[in-house]
């Protein structure tokens, strides 16, 4: 099973990555945001996004939160890459040494990894989870009224964040119906709603590389931590201080291919 998930992690961190590509390939193509919305291209790549959420969803269910959430930030990894085979874009010698560590962080963190606790969090946990979503909602609020688009960026990781762990403290009922019920759904929905309109509006008015470099640092380490002191999740004995290395190499290399020029040109 864990092979599986994790099967599904990295193809949501590939369609993530060549998502961005292909709305980038969609809106190069066209003159104004309305013939953008109608690009193939484009459309194939907002799908392709959906497509890659759902299979990180169904990741989160089985695999520890900050397995997920690296192997998630692998995706500009396969951005920088797909970026240098469709659109021509270079990729510097870093992006390239970023691109081999982040290969083998993410092995690393695959043999480290333990089992996730199979019971539910406590109560008291889901509810602080679902709770939650409204001061970081408020806190995106006044960043992006009163704050650096880097400061937003990273209120931006933490929405993702928590959306992350709903995803993965969530009991889901087998009614589809009774989905509105469910406060760490409904949460669910609230955090990754809030982390898209503040990327949105960071990128909108700060540089795509520090805005984020900020969001993935946040996204992956914040929700890591609560994942692992809050649900349960697991390391298996003896491999802690690899899967911190590998976490914390993850992010750094997050952090170079942010700024590489392939990653700055699906942005734009």
């Amino acid at each position: 099973m864990n092979a599986l998930a994790l099967t599904l992690a990295v193809c949501a961190a590939v369609g993530y990555g060549i998502s961005s590509v292909l709305q980038a390939a969609g809106a190069r193509r066209s003159p104004g945001v309305l013939h953008t919305l109608r690009q193939p291209t484009y459309v194939g790549g907002v799908g392709l996004d959906l497509l890659a959420w759902g299979l990180s969803l169904a990741a989160l269910r089985t695999l520890p939160v900050y397995q997920v959430q690296a192997v998630l930030a692998g995706s500009l990894a396969v951005t920088a890459v797909a970026a240098r085979l469709a659109l021509d874009v270079r990729l510097r010698a870093v992006d390239g040494a970023a691109v081999a560590v982040t290969v083998v962080a993410l092995v690393a963190l695959a043999a480290a990894s333990g089992s996730q606790d199979p019971a539910p969090p406590p109560a008291a946990v889901r509810l602080g989870l679902a709770v939650a979503a409204v001061p970081v909602a408020v806190a995106g609020w006044v960043a992006a009224r009163w704050a650096s688009p880097n400061v937003t960026g990273a209120v931006a990781g933490l929405a993702f964040g928590g959306a992350a762990l709903c995803a993965s403290a969530v009991s889901w009922p087998r009614d589809p119906w009774q989905v509105a019920t469910e406060p760490l759904a409904l949460a669910l929905a609230a955090f990754g709603l809030t982390g898209m309109l503040l990327y949105a509006h960071a990128l909108e008015h700060g540089q795509v590389g520090p805005v984020t470099a900020l969001l993935w640092i946040v996204e992956v380490v914040v929700p890591s931590v609560v994942g692992v002191a809050l649900l349960g999740d697991g390391v298996r004995p003896g491999w802690g201080a690899v899967a911190v290395i590998a976490v914390a190499a993850t992010v750094g290399a997050a952090t170079v291919l942010a700024h590489a020029p392939a990653n700055a040109a699906t942005a734009a």
